[in-house]
């Protein structure tokens, strides 16, 4: 596979939007995100070796309309009134930064954001953990594993970006997304 395929920087980013139809709910949120202007091609969970994570203004600003830009896209959507929506972003790095890391995704309803923030980090460290040789008891309270992660000395950091919301009140369709966006 070429070289100019792998991404060598990567910057995460949310939304919401409110709309009483729900393409158009979905087109705020990525407005929010300020990614509305792209071809979003969605792609699984890998972080490549070496890719820098930057700011969302550093990364918006390399951004140019119409272009082709690869996501890791989470996405929920209700009509529902007052119904909690989530969507988030996890990514867990090697402390060796020739190995790859782990991105997950996650989406749901009735999470609050410290349960989702929790709840994605935790996937992509045991996404990652698994992959490095790290024993870990997945019945295990989070805290204790992703203490455990840390530990090991093999994962240097796990973030998380995270978008929540609760449906409209006078039920207009109600999108969040959460995102992390691969540049070249």
């Amino acid at each position: 596979m070429s070289q100019l395929m792998v991404p060598k920087e990567a910057f995460f980013t949310k939304g919401v939007g409110k709309h009483k139809e729900r393409l158009q709910s979905f087109e705020l949120a990525l407005r929010a995100a300020g990614i509305e202007v792209c071809n979003l091609v969605r792609v699984s969970s890998i972080f490549p070796p070496r890719c820098k994570v930057i700011s969302k203004n550093r990364g918006l600003a390399k951004l140019s309309p119409g272009e082709i830009t690869y996501v890791v896209l989470a996405e929920a959507s209700t009509n529902e009134p007052s119904r909690l929506i989530g969507a988030g972003i996890g990514l867990a790095v090697p402390k060796e930064s020739n190995n790859y890391g782990y991105i997950s995704e996650q989406h749901g309803f009735g999470m609050t954001e410290r349960v989702l923030r929790d709840k994605v980090e935790d996937l992509a460290a045991t996404m990652l953990a698994t992959t490095l040789g790290i024993e870990f008891d997945p019945e295990v309270a989070y805290d204790e594993r992703k203490e455990s992660y840390y530990m090991s000395g093999k994962i240097v950091q796990t973030r998380a970006c995270v978008q929540t919301a609760e449906g409209h009140r006078s039920g207009l369709w109600t999108t969040v997304i959460a995102s992390a966006v691969l540049l070249p």
